[in-house]
C-alpha cells in the first residue's frame, strides 16, 4: 500500500493498511494472523496469500514501518487539520445487500476489468466515514489512491472481503466502484483509531462505510 488503509488507531508500524498514503486501513502487526488478507494487510493477517508471495522478510518489514509511519501521518493530520476532508460527490444511494458475516455492500458501478487475486499488490481510492456521515479519511483528497496487497490482512477484514468477494459477495471487478458498510468487527473493532487524548477519530465499536474504487492491479 502506498497509500492509505492502515495500522489503524495507535500509529503503530502494524498494518491492516497500506502504504504510506493510507490513513486508516492498515491493521496492527499483532492483529495479523497467518490467513492472508490484505485488510488486515499483509502486515496484519496477510498471512498465506494464494498470489504472488514477497519472500524477502526485510523488505516485508521495511514496507510495513513505512506504511505504518504513513498512517501516524495521515492521524496527525486529520487532528490538526479536521476540516480539510471533503466530501466526494454523493451518488444516488443504492439498497445493500448484507454478507452472512455482517458485511454489507452495494455496487454503484460494476467494473469491465479482471477482478483481482489473493496476494496481488492493487491500487484503490476510498472515502471512509462513521455512520453519522463524518468523513475520517479519504484517497482522494491526498490525491493518490491506496496500493497494497489484497487478501493478505494488509487492510482490515472488511476491505479484504469487500473486495476479493466470497461469503455471498461477488469479488469486485477493475473500474468498479461499491459501498461497504463494516460491522465494529471487520474494522477497528473495541479499540478503535486514531485515539489520543481520550478521543479517537474512529470510535470503538463503529461501523464504518467506506466508498471504494477498485482501480486495478499495481
Amino acid at each position: 500500500m502506498s497509500s492509505s488503509a492502515f495500522s489503524l488507531g495507535n500509529c503503530s508500524t502494524k498494518a491492516i493498511a497500506i502504504p504510506p498514503n493510507s490513513g486508516f486501513l492498515i491493521q496492527n502487526r499483532s492483529s495479523a494472523k497467518s490467513s492472508v488478507k490484505v485488510p488486515a494487510q499483509t502486515q496484519k493477517s496477510i498471512f498465506s496469500s494464494q498470489g504472488p508471495q514477497v519472500n524477502d522478510s526485510t523488505d516485508s518489514f521495511r514496507r510495513r514501518e513505512t506504511i505504518g509511519f504513513g498512517i501516524c501521518l495521515g492521524l496527525l493530520d486529520s487532528f490538526l487539520q479536521p476540516t480539510t476532508l471533503s466530501t466526494v460527490a454523493v451518488a444516488s444511494p443504492c439498497e445493500l445487500a448484507v454478507a452472512p458475516s455482517g458485511l454489507a455492500f452495494c455496487d454503484k458501478v460494476v467494473g469491465t476489468g479482471l477482478e483481482a487475486a489473493k496476494g496481488q499488490l492493487i491500487k484503490a481510492h476510498y472515502v471512509g466515514k462513521l455512520e453519522n456521515g463524518t468523513v475520517f479519511d479519504s484517497s482522494y483528497n491526498r490525491g493518490k489512491p491506496l496500493t497494497f496487497r489484497i487478501g493478505v490482512g494488509e487492510v482490515i477484514k472488511g476491505w479484504d472481503q469487500g473486495i476479493l468477494g466470497g461469503e455471498g459477495i461477488p469479488p469486485m471487478l477493475a473500474g468498479g466502484k461499491r459501498t461497504l458498510k463494516l460491522p465494529p468487527e471487520l474494522g477497528y473493532g473495541v479499540r478503535g483509531a486514531g485515539c489520543r487524548g481520550g478521543s479517537c477519530i474512529i470510535p470503538p465499536d463503529s461501523v464504518l462505510l467506506f466508498d471504494v474504487e477498485f482501480i486495478g492491479k499495481a
